[in-house]
């Protein structure tokens, strides 16, 4: 029952991907939430999201965010940054996940989602066919309706890391 929204892996932090390899292993596009996990809520892109994003740069990666924030907050934080994006997203709607590789010249086998929410983000690229990639929440601090969901993230995370043998 809870398949549908466990992520293809888990890492602790975007930052920790080791993108190399994915390069390595064909994947060209990445697809990338903004807050919570890459910088918190709100808050502009930082020197930690500029450098990587210079180094995804210089590893040959195309990548775009997918937000389900406005326009004024996407572009904000992509000001500096310089990706493809995609505002009010409707994640976990497939069509923009479709629209962000197509802006990207990328499939669903080169193609790489990141993000901290399994109801939005990971859910979203399963119906997409995008392999996922789970990230812990940077900071605690989140809107009310997200730490609503947070309660309901925990049920599905037991679920997936009883499966893969994780307690």
């Amino acid at each position: 029952m809870f398949r549908r929204f466990f992520p293809d892996e888990c890492r602790d932090s975007a930052y920790e991907i080791d993108y190399e390899q994915l390069y390595r292993e064909g994947i060209r596009g990445l697809l990338f939430d903004i807050d919570n996990t890459l910088v918190p809520h709100g808050a502009p892109a930082d020197d930690r999201a500029k450098a990587l994003f210079s180094r995804l740069r210089e590893i040959g990666f195309s990548y775009c965010f997918l937000s389900n924030n406005k326009k004024g907050r996407v572009e904000s934080f992509n000001q500096e940054i310089g990706a493809y994006y995609i505002e009010d997203a409707h994640k976990p709607s497939v069509k923009s996940y479709r629209l962000g590789m197509e802006r990207m010249g990328t499939c669903v086998d080169t193609t790489v989602f990141i993000g901290d929410q399994i109801f939005t983000d990971i859910y979203g690229a399963r119906r997409a066919g995008i392999h996922s990639i789970l990230v812990k929440p940077i900071h605690p601090k989140e809107e009310i309706q997200i730490v609503l969901k947070r309660y309901l993230e925990r049920i599905v995370l037991y679920f997936y890391r009883k499966e893969e043998g994780d307690t």
